[in-house]
């Protein structure tokens, strides 16, 4: 899990755990490392220490013998025939002398009873002595002292080499001192106290999430409170200020912030308010304005086609005179019911389900439009439907318009056909031009209530279509290529819903 998805109260939790967790293992390992350095200065101060104290143990009996035995390194051997065996017993630990050229004059191995550890090291020690002494290291050095470290099977060993003087100062032999570094009883020390840390720390720890979680969930209670005002806030409805007592200051801060985006918030939802009003008038009265016009551009044509073809002699006059009359009449009815709405607050008009022959519908609304280019097809003779008469020829009359206006002034063969189909329970209007088409960035614009009618052909007519289209739980579709056309397909179901169940 990411650290970006866990919540704050988690975060601070974990952090205080971890915090913990991080202070005990550094202290481990303060410990550890300051057990180490404490071991390394024990032992070199302990073989220092045994060094003076037998070298000042061998200056003794040199003193002692020094009316028995001249003292020259020859007779080494003679001096501490007897005494080399008291002094490594005394002190606990081997003790070889060699000549100034490395070569073994006398050994308290045979002597000393040291612990079976202790006389496999010493072996070893003897065994490789011709290749761990080095002469020349003694000598170079200021002190006249030179220590050989080495480890073997994980335990390490210090062999000592130094000088043996005698009165006037002058090397006699060359002292050695093999030391085996004995850690048991320090890391059982060491142990001792990791174990007591561990359980102190473990304490601690227990001590740390309950502190972690008291206080994450304290710090949390007042972010939760805030959170939840914050999902409630909606700027349509008034909202409550967040009262929160006793936090700390960064949480104060943000509630003061919270607050005053509130009134903030209000005051603009009341600007808003008003502007949407204003905005809602002219809104509705661009769609009015735009859907008058849209009647009564034809009514025009229609009465001018009437003047020029009236001939009182026409045998079919009285038929032609009632054709005019209905499509006047149905154009006349349209503008009444945009009339009617807009005295209603911009509500469409209401819906009037009657049953009626879709077909007859369409070609009565087509009949406004003197454009011989437009083409008429259906499935069948009657397509019969539950619609409103007025909103379905709103429909056929905007898409109608919408294809003519598109289409260039120059174009050799205009045209625009409309199709019905019937699909089970559904009918298919389907409206096709080859004009100028849609250009791809205003394919996402044209149901918008502002969107321009001058290059395109497409105004607010369609965004009303698409209400009425979607108030019968219908749809509306289009496809369109540039410098090709534009076809629009409106799917209505043949009744309202609850009817089809």
């Amino acid at each position: 899990m990411k650290l970006k998805k866990l919540s704050l109260r988690t975060r601070i939790f974990l952090t205080m755990i971890l915090l913990v967790l991080l202070a005990s293992i550094l202290i481990a390992g303060v410990a550890i490392y300051q057990y180490r350095e404490e071991t390394k200065d024990y032992h070199k101060e302990r073989l220092e220490r045994k060094e003076q104290n037998i070298k000042t143990h061998i200056s003794r009996v040199l003193k002692s013998r020094q009316n028995t035995w001249e003292v020259k390194t020859e007779n080494i051997p003679l001096i501490f025939k007897e005494e080399i065996g008291n002094i490594a017993e005394i002190h606990r630990l081997q003790i070889n002398l060699y000549d100034l050229e490395g070569t073994l004059l006398i050994s308290s191995k045979a002597n000393i009873q040291p612990s079976e550890k202790d006389k496999c090291i010493a072996a070893e020690i003897l065994n490789n002595l011709s290749h761990t002494l080095e002469i020349n290291s003694i000598t170079n050095t200021p002190e006249h002292r030179f220590v050989d470290y080495h480890k073997e099977n994980g335990e390490t060993f210090q062999s000592l080499y130094t000088y043996i003087n005698d009165r006037k100062s002058k090397p006699l032999a060359i002292l050695n001192i093999p030391y085996l570094e004995n850690d048991d009883f320090l890391t059982k020390e060491l142990n001792e106290f990791l174990e007591r840390i561990a359980y102190a720390y473990s304490f601690v720890l227990l001590m740390a999430i309950g502190v972690a979680f008291l206080l994450s969930k304290y710090i949390t209670k007042s972010l939760k409170t805030i959170s939840d005002k914050i999902n409630t806030t909606r700027l349509e409805k008034r909202n409550e200020k967040i009262v929160i007592h006793d936090t700390s200051e960064e949480i104060s801060t943000l509630v003061k912030s919270y607050n005053s985006m509130i009134d903030e918030l209000e005051e603009s939802a009341v600007q808003l308010a008003k502007s949407e009003r204003e905005q809602a008038w002219r809104e509705m009265a661009k769609q009015v304005a735009h859907e008058i016009k849209n009647p009564l551009t034809p009514m025009r044509l229609t009465v001018q086609n009437f003047q020029r073809k009236f001939n009182p002699q026409d045998e079919n006059i009285d038929k032609k005179v009632d054709e005019y009359s209905k499509t006047l009449i149905q154009q006349i009815d349209t503008m009444s019911s945009i009339a009617s709405a807009f005295s209603n607050f911009a509500k469409m008009p209401a819906q009037q389900n009657e049953t009626l022959n879709v077909v007859k519908i369409i070609k009565l609304a087509l009949d406004i439009f003197n454009e011989d280019y437009i083409h008429f097809q259906a499935d069948d003779d009657e397509i019969v439907a539950k619609m409103d008469r007025t909103q379905l020829i709103r429909v056929v009359t905007n898409l109608v318009k919408n294809g003519i206006q598109s289409i260039p002034e120059d174009s050799e063969n205009p045209s625009v056909v409309v199709r019905v189909t019937s699909q089970n329970d559904h009918i298919n209007i389907v409206v096709s031009d080859n004009g100028k088409g849609i250009s791809e960035e205003n394919k996402t614009k044209v149901f918008e209530p502002k969107f321009t009618t001058k290059t395109s052909g497409m105004g607010l007519g369609l965004a009303m279509v698409k209400n009425i289209v979607e108030t019968y739980n219908g749809s509306i579709t289009f496809t369109s290529k540039k410098d090709k056309g534009t076809t629009f397909t409106v799917t209505f179901p043949k009744a309202l819903h609850h009817e089809l169940q």
